[in-house]
């Protein structure tokens, strides 16, 4: 029987920390499916399109990774495409809390969900999807130099996708 795994996320926008948990758990499982949270009542700096192509771009090389965006519950996406495992990256012990309850919501209500908590390596611990929209609300990137800046914090292969989807 395949693993399969989902590692969702509002993604607004993809960072090298998110590439650093996909790289570890495609290695850990047969399917990784990295899936977009799509939420019309959520304001993403993002639309849900630049999101995915970001994604993707980001992941092209993995080659039992597959994106996929959904609108609703993770459980119910998991059920759809027979995964037993939700992965989430945490960063430190506020995130293992917040994670932590999410995960026994998601046992009740998908007895078979494993979640699966993958620490973030160490270069990563203060990257996050709030710094580098704060970099692009700035326009730290409309130079080389923050260019430079910016690809510290997301793949460098996306950096044009991303300050084209602005």
């Amino acid at each position: 029987m395949k693993k399969i795994a989902v590692f969702a996320g509002s993604f607004d926008p993809f960072t090298l920390g998110h590439l650093d948990i996909v790289k570890r758990a495609a290695a850990l499982f047969d399917e990784l499916y990295v899936l977009l949270a799509v939420n019309a009542s959520k304001k993403y700096l993002l639309p849900d399109s630049a999101r995915i192509e970001i994604v993707k771009k980001s992941v092209e090389s993995i080659p039992n990774v597959k994106v996929e965006s959904f609108d609703g519950l993770t459980v119910e996406f998991m059920k759809r495409v027979g995964a037993k495992y939700l992965v989430r990256g945490i960063r430190g012990s506020a995130d293992v809390e917040y994670e932590q309850s999410v995960a026994w919501n998601n046992k009740v209500l998908y007895p078979e969900c494993e979640t699966i908590f993958l620490s973030s390596a160490l270069e990563h611990l203060t990257v996050s999807s709030t710094v580098v929209r704060e970099l692009l609300k700035v326009s730290v990137a409309n130079n080389a130099d923050g260019k430079e800046t910016l690809a510290k914090y997301v793949p460098a292969a996306v950096v044009p996708l991303l300050l084209s989807s602005l």
